[in-house]
């Protein structure tokens, strides 16, 4: 059977492009797909006090120790203090003994307010990113508003003003904030003790209007209950 001319000529191209692919050099052949970078801003917490004595409160559960002290609704950070107003800030840390250690969640702690049988859940720190507030930052001078019209009727004047725009945080700055408050945040998951770091509970009355707080843990190591200073 004779062979077309023009499938001849496609087998030859063939065969010379697999020919070329297998004598190309490594830096010719195609890239791998680039692997997942690790996250950036990971949970750190914060520096666990010399011993749990240094805290408001230390109560035992089990083999391990939690202690804990009240911060309203301050949120400490290196860089400086930032403030949520829907939520209030437990500093809690977790000590046993050498080489020990513990997996870790926000949800197995709970605040007690005011001796309400209800008591308040622990909250992911993310939730708290939509109150953010950093008490240094001012926006800047916002523009004289400009009149609609240069002529003034007596008594109105002031009616052609337009209202100044709302001013807004910029992006950058609140990412910033978000970061602070996720490295300063109780880290997660199984963990080296001992561990210290911020837990979240929503509350949105004013801190002078707490009289009694009660921290539980209920969690691996056992439970504990911690009677905290509003």
């Amino acid at each position: 059977m004779r062979i077309p001319r023009a499938w001849k000529t496609g087998l030859l191209i063939s065969a010379l492009c697999l020919y070329a692919w297998g004598q190309a050099p490594p830096s010719q052949t195609p890239p791998s797909p680039p692997a997942k970078d690790a996250p950036v801003n990971e949970m750190k917490g914060m520096p666990p006090r010399a011993t749990p004595g240094d805290y408001q409160a230390h109560a035992a559960a089990g083999t391990l120790t939690v202690a804990a002290e009240f911060l309203g609704h301050s949120i400490p950070t290196p860089q400086g203090t930032l403030t949520t107003e829907d939520y209030v800030v437990v500093e809690t840390a977790l000590f046993g003994p050498a080489d020990a250690r513990l997996k870790i969640s926000s949800d197995e702690f709970s605040l007690r307010v005011n001796e309400k049988k209800a008591s308040l859940p622990g909250q992911p720190f993310g939730m708290v990113f939509r109150s953010l507030k950093d008490p240094d930052w001012a926006p800047p001078d916002a523009p004289e508003a400009k009149s609609k019209s240069s002529f003034s009727t007596g008594g109105q004047g002031g009616q052609g003003n337009d209202p100044p725009a709302p001013v807004h945080m910029p992006l950058e700055l609140q990412r910033a904030m978000q970061q602070r408050v996720q490295k300063a945040s109780l880290p997660a998951g199984d963990r080296a003790l001992p561990q210290a770091g911020l837990i979240f509970f929503p509350y949105r009355g004013k801190a002078s209007g707490i009289y009694s707080l009660e921290l539980t843990y209920a969690g691996p190591a056992g439970k504990a209950t911690l009677t905290l200073q509003p």
